[in-house]
């Protein structure tokens, strides 16, 4: 091809078609079929338009938002998916992930290259009002669509609801009206028998 950065953008964009084909433990509100993760990463991007007017700092850079998300799971092309409570798939996760970031943005011409594993490494810091809102809605819809299935995915794996509370507190760092709402869903979910106690 004459045109090389094309060309490696038509690459990456060919290796991100990949992530349709990664499946996560969460399961969908109707059909109650595993996620993928193109449809995790569409789920979340609409959560911030809708959602940003509730993050902790404002104005938030939403676009700086919905670039973090729409890029952050790609590195589970090769990393696979891991479960949020699969502490021996966790050990070794960042540095899985990383690895995958080297080589999935690495497909880019320099420049993207840069700005995509900035952003990515933004995210996992979880530092900046945009990564920490970010953090907040990639946790939230996950346990949003648990409780949608009536615990389906934590009761396969026999979650507990202080494991749910400690592995996902933080999204009041970004949102605290989404935590406080998503804590009256755990509250519900253990009242109804969706998630252990």
């Amino acid at each position: 091809m004459a045109n090389e950065r094309l060309a490696q953008q038509l690459r990456f964009i060919i290796e991100a078609d990949k992530l349709k084909e990664i499946f996560r433990q969460t399961l969908v509100s109707q059909s109650r079929r595993r996620e993928n993760d193109a449809e995790h990463s569409w789920h979340l991007t609409l959560l911030v338009i809708i959602l940003a007017e509730h993050s902790n700092v404002q104005p938030l850079d939403v676009l700086r938002v919905l670039k973090m998300l729409i890029i952050h799971d790609l590195v589970e092309i090769d990393a696979g998916d891991t479960f949020a409570y699969d502490t021996a798939r966790m050990a070794d996760q960042h540095e899985r992930e990383a690895r995958a970031a080297d080589r999935i943005f690495g497909l880019l011409p320099p420049d993207q290259t840069s700005e995509l594993r900035a952003l990515w490494d933004e995210f996992e810091a979880r530092a900046t009002p945009e990564a920490k809102f970010a953090a907040a809605v990639d946790r939230f819809q996950p346990m949003l669509l648990n409780c949608l299935t009536e615990g389906a995915a934590w009761k396969n794996h026999g979650v507990t609801s202080d494991r749910v509370i400690a592995r996902n507190q933080h999204i009041a760092q970004g949102a605290t009206a989404l935590w406080e709402h998503m804590s009256q869903m755990i509250d519900e979910a253990v009242a109804a028998g969706h998630l252990a106690k």
